[in-house]
């Protein structure tokens, strides 16, 4: 009897015992680093998704609002948050609260018909719920014609026109009205973008110096296109001015990185714009250790459809604390415990990579080996295959894989915007308060 009532041990992929968890904390873990649909290197994209659906019927309705408001915001997700919002609505208490969450998770009008694919994903006949209907709707009054026609094109399963057709807004004046029948109609003035120029055949070193005079590029548009631009003939000085002008607003600092991988040249520029995103934050004193995964699985992309690792983002988070903590030493573990040299910027990335080979998962014995700190941040997808000991620090969770070890005694923090390190200042400022 006492064996069939002892409960099941869980473990990491990798196969350390892993921590026993409640609803609540494991949608937060596979949601906050989740690029939906989209398969991680030990899990499925669907797996990872069917997991999230079956969560957030064992979460309160509230506590699935701010999960899914979180995500949005501060982890700045796009679809993730949709699907919880979709979730929601299967429910009586969860339709109660699509009036504060809707709102706030559809910020793009492509929001709209993506949350409406979400939704006719598994019945594609389900009518739409009452209260979907009108908060969606309503977001429509928030877009001007710009935006409508930005996003109005590509195949996708459910258009702006259908949306409209469906949920049947009410105009906030007569110009609107007028704007959503032109929509309907097709009518929409062509939007001046980067896609639509470039789509028109002419010569492209000539409409990417007239998007980069006229600034008509946004933030992230300009990071992915350094290449494109390049190798159509822009001369590097003018792109150097648009970077120099560049609005960092919510881009994330893995962007930089991300641009800096193919377009090493703009690296002073890249650099300077990602120390931008940073500059007038408070310091946290006292010595700071940031432990590092660098094993195999870290080295692994983001997704399928993704350059960007695992690792890359743990970099990122390194180079934030680098100006975040006054004292700060940087370590990495994969089979070996390495200490980084004091590096900031673009370097601390290069230092870390570079660190040694990247293999093993033994966090435990790193974790063991690390001088005494007084504050401790792993940034790890907690795939360890030896145990982690429990001691006092936060542990950023940078995956969403079903199990992981740092809980316990450990601050766990799952999701990899600035926001997570933002975080730990708060904490402490409440701690002490």
């Amino acid at each position: 009897m006492a064996t069939l009532n002892r409960i099941l041990k869980i473990f990491t992929h990798e196969g350390a015992p892993a921590s026993r968890i409640d609803a609540l904390a494991q949608l937060e873990r596979s949601v906050m680093s989740c690029l939906l649909w989209e398969a991680e290197f030990y899990e499925g994209g669907q797996a990872i998704g069917r997991r999230i659906a079956d969560l957030v019927k064992q979460v309160p309705a509230e506590d699935v609002a701010r999960v899914a408001i979180r995500a949005k915001e501060d982890m700045r997700l796009r679809q993730v948050p949709l699907l919880l919002a979709r979730e929601l609505m299967r429910t009586k208490e969860g339709r109660a609260v699509a009036k504060d969450v809707l709102p706030r998770v559809i910020v793009r009008p492509d929001d709209i018909t993506e949350f409406l694919a979400i939704y006719w994903k598994d019945e594609k006949d389900e009518p739409l719920a009452k209260q979907v209907k009108r908060h969606v709707g309503e977001s429509f009054r928030k877009f001007d014609e710009y935006q409508l026609a930005k996003y109005n094109g590509g195949r996708k399963a459910v258009t702006l026109r259908d949306a409209i057709r469906i949920t049947r807004p009410k105009p906030k004046d007569e110009a609107q009205a007028t704007l959503w029948k032109r929509l309907v109609k097709g009518e929409l003035a062509t939007p001046d973008t980067w896609e639509v120029e470039l789509s028109k055949g002419g010569d492209k070193k000539a409409s990417w110096q007239r998007l980069l005079a006229e600034g008509k590029l946004g933030g992230l548009a300009m990071l992915r296109n350094l290449r494109n631009m390049t190798q159509a003939g822009v001369d590097a000085e003018s792109i150097r001015q648009g970077l120099r002008e560049l609005k960092v607003g919510r881009l994330l600092p893995i962007n930089f990185i991300a641009a800096a991988r193919h377009n090493s040249k703009f690296e002073p520029e890249l650099e300077a714009k990602y120390f931008e995103c940073f500059a007038g934050r408070g310091t946290l004193k006292e010595e700071t250790i940031i432990l590092v995964d660098v094993s195999g699985s870290m080295d692994q992309p983001l997704s399928g459809k993704s350059e960007m690792r695992r690792l890359d983002v743990a970099c990122s988070l390194a180079m934030i604390g680098r100006e975040m903590f006054e004292s700060l030493r940087v370590f990495t573990f994969s089979t070996d415990l390495v200490e980084a040299p004091a590096r900031r910027g673009f370097a601390l990335r290069d230092a870390i990579v570079g660190s040694q080979p990247h293999g093993g998962t033994a966090l435990g014995r790193a974790l063991q080996a690390l001088p005494k700190r007084d504050r401790l941040i792993v940034i790890t997808d907690e795939q360890s295959h030896d145990p982690a000991p429990q001691l006092k620090g936060y542990l950023i969770n940078v995956a969403s894989h079903k199990n992981g070890v740092g809980y316990g005694s450990w601050v766990h923090i799952d999701g990899w915007s600035d926001k997570v390190l933002d975080y730990i200042a708060t904490y402490e400022a409440n701690a002490a308060g």
